[in-house]
């Protein structure tokens, strides 16, 4: 049941953070409907404070734009996937599904780098031709890699530079 109240609150947060709540679904409205889905799921039981928040702690350390996109279109698959088992005949759940769709498309690109990263967990590393294939490509790994770095140096002498710090 945990896992139901906090997914709730991080919903909104999601919908909040991504502007998409206050120019498709009235604010207001979509409160109710996760209030009536928090009263669908029994959320107000008294197990759903024990181990503490299921997203909210892990959102706190994702801090760059792009990194958000990642870690919350996981977690905006996660509410689909849990929300499948409900009663669609609901206007609330439609309405919190629709939602949910409509941010997933925006954050399409997020979807596909948690493909990558697990697609390259897969690799099997002791494969001698993934590791020939890995050599040849190491120098353009840490070329970029540098590139990277090189630019956030660069973004942090600029604004020491305009800042009168």
């Amino acid at each position: 049941m945990a896992f139901q109240t906090y997914s709730l609150f991080v919903l909104s947060i999601i919908m909040i953070s991504f502007g998409h709540v206050e120019n498709r679904l009235n604010l207001l409205q979509l409160q109710n409907d996760i209030d009536k889905l928090k009263a669908d799921f029994n959320s107000s039981h008294s197990d759903v404070a024990d181990g503490g928040p299921i997203f909210t702690e892990r959102l706190s350390s994702w801090t760059e734009r792009n990194e958000k996109r990642i870690i919350l279109s996981q977690i905006i698959s996660m509410y689909l996937k849990m929300l499948e088992n409900t009663d669609r005949s609901k206007a609330h759940v439609r309405n919190i599904t629709e939602e949910l769709h409509t941010l997933k498309e925006s954050l399409s690109d997020g979807s596909k780098k948690i493909e990558d990263l697990k697609d390259l967990t897969k690799l099997q590393m002791s494969d001698l031709k993934i590791q020939r294939k890995a050599v040849n490509e190491l120098f353009i790994v840490l070329q970029k890699l540098g590139d990277t770095s090189s630019s956030q140096k660069r973004k942090r002498s600029q604004f020491q530079r305009l800042c009168k710090c």
